[in-house]
């Protein structure tokens, strides 16, 4: 079968339940046509409100600023729909659940240019002032290949990887938790770089290996970044596929958000013509300010004294602004959940964009024979550097720089003139000669996600001893349980979610947070078609104990 995010922590079939003729469920009667609110419109709130509108509630949407969220492209000024993109840019094919709207509004992807792949077409490796060209992984030093072998060595030790990828692509459920839940308690506790540096593969090799492997990796590039998360993360990313594979949405990815929002499904309850868009008059509502309980309402504030109740609402922003920016009543949360909203760690991320007049890195350099310039991986600060061809007629895009964390830091201050000079700098170390300026159009575009008061990170980075935090938070959509005065507050984005940074994960929370909601206002899934609530119990996520030993 192929691979698709099918768990491990969570083995529910998504893309099935979607695709259902039963569809996700009914309400009841009294229930249709409530208001539900939703707190923010990227990848989560926009598909929760649309499946929600299905289902004949009507959603409201709130917007702190920008429409899309995460899902940000951003069109060059002066050009017909060139964009760059912010946030998410690249998609693997096994995130079913997110290719369902991308396949239902008509989205065209393409693959994506990482290093060493047909659609990158070549591949440049500099490192300490030492260059590589490659097409393939065989065209490297013999010491890449040698890091390769060392790692899938290292899965396959240390993680029983090949048996448990097989039991997800062939959705074994038994299977699957019969490994992944033993890895829990194994690797809760352990960073990345104890996984990599401790593994018998890695041992018989020098550092040089470990460096370059941090530099460089695999798929998307360098993992160093990720060195000192809980090793749980990146395995869910090797396990699902998430790094490979990787397509990218032809004219921006934020278009499939304005699709959802104008889109005029079949719906319970509403006429025929029905949309988001409509539903909220054609505009989200402002941001939101304090949620605070009233009765077995939750009332929510908005920037300008609005306060309206609601039987539901559901929060899709970073957990940090429910402390920060959003004054949410304590009680609505006990304290275990502050403590894991409050302890999930975003990571930094920085992007630089320029604009050019074609592809010239197409061009062929009279002395070496290969291209001008090519898909690049460096230690110097712009760590890695993409190339986007919109066809021969177009201008095209470069990314000049993608960093995270401390190479992130290090351009945080700076503005965006000064991060395309010093990107030039770095590149024309590697590409002597080629004159890059000369080729740049409109005005550059960049971004640094945790500058911004509506996100405060990019996405989240996962610690050691951060599965328990985790496990709260994604399991927050199950309230049957909880008392009367925590129900009825939902959070759902790829932070809550076990694969963060990924957007299959804001998709699957989302469709939670859906059951969730449709549960609390009285509703329920058809029997041959049950949610994630419904198996929550039966295969849901293992539970590490608090106390001593644990």
């Amino acid at each position: 079968m192929t691979l698709s995010a099918f768990g491990p922590d969570f083995p529910f079939a998504y893309d099935d339940w979607l695709r259902h003729p039963a569809g996700l469920g009914r309400l009841p009667a009294d229930s249709l046509g409530a208001e539900v609110a939703v707190i923010g419109s990227g990848a989560a709130g926009i598909i929760a409100a649309y499946e929600l509108m299905k289902l004949g509630l009507r959603p409201v949407v709130h917007e702190a600023a920008q429409f899309g969220g995460r899902l940000r492209s951003q069109v060059f000024e002066g050009t017909d729909g060139i964009v760059a993109e912010l946030g998410g840019m690249r998609f693997p094919v096994s995130s079913r659940g997110f290719y369902h709207y991308l396949e239902l509004t008509g989205c065209e992807t393409r693959p994506f240019p990482n290093p060493l792949t047909e659609a990158a077409g070549s591949t440049v490796i500099d490192l300490e002032g030492e260059t590589h060209f490659a097409r393939r992984l065989e065209d490297l030093p013999p010491l890449y290949a040698e890091i390769a072998r060392a790692y899938d060595a290292a899965l396959a030790e240390q993680a029983d990887f090949p048996a448990l990828q097989d039991a997800i692509r062939r959705r074994d459920i038994p299977a699957i938790k019969a490994i992944w839940d033993p890895l829990v308690a194994a690797w809760d506790e352990r960073t990345f770089y104890d996984f990599v540096a401790g593994s018998e593969a890695f041992r018989a090799l020098d550092f040089r290996h470990r460096e370059v492997f941090g530099q460089v990796g695999f798929g998307t590039g360098g993992w160093d970044s990720d060195f000192p998360n809980s090793m749980l993360e990146i395995l869910r990313v090797n396990l699902l596929g998430l790094d490979d594979a990787q397509r990218y949405v032809v004219g921006g990815v934020e278009q499939l958000l304005h699709r959802l929002w104008a889109a005029t499904p079949d719906c319970a309850h509403w006429p025929e013509g029905t949309s988001l868009a409509g539903l909220n008059g054609g505009a989200t509502r402002g941001r939101v300010t304090a949620l605070r309980r009233a009765g077995s309402q939750i009332l929510l504030r908005d920037q300008w004294g609005n306060e309206t109740t609601y039987p539901a609402v559901l929060a899709t922003c970073q957990t940090h602004l429910l402390t920060t920016a959003i004054d949410v009543e304590e009680s609505l949360f006990d304290q275990k959940t502050w403590m894991a909203l409050d302890r999930t760690r975003y990571m930094q991320a920085a992007k630089t964009f320029v604009a050019v007049d074609r592809p010239f890195w197409n061009d062929t350099d009279p002395q070496t024979g290969r291209p001008l310039m090519s898909m690049t991986l460096t230690d110097r600060h712009t760590r890695g550097t993409y190339f986007f061809d919109n066809g021969p007629d177009r201008p095209a895009v470069i990314c000049l720089s993608y960093s995270w964390m401390t190479d992130a830091l290090k351009v945080l201050p700076l503005p965006v003139e000064k991060r395309v000079d010093l990107a030039l700098r770095a590149l024309g170390q590697i590409y002597p000669g080629v004159d890059i300026a000369g080729h740049i159009r409109s005005t550059p575009i960049c971004v640094s996600w945790e500058a911004d008061e509506n996100f405060l990170g990019a996405f989240k980075g996962a610690l050691p001893g951060h599965y328990r935090y985790n496990h709260r938070i994604f399991g927050h959509f199950m309230q049957a349980d909880l008392p009367e005065a925590e129900r009825g507050l939902f959070v759902a984005g790829d932070g809550v979610s076990w694969t963060p940074a990924w957007v299959e994960g804001a998709v699957q929370t989302a469709l939670n947070a859906v059951w969730g909601i449709m549960t609390h206002m009285g509703g329920a899934c058809a029997p041959e078609n049950p949610g994630p609530g419904d198996l929550y119990a039966e295969h849901g996520p293992v539970a590490l104990r608090d106390g001593a030993g644990a």
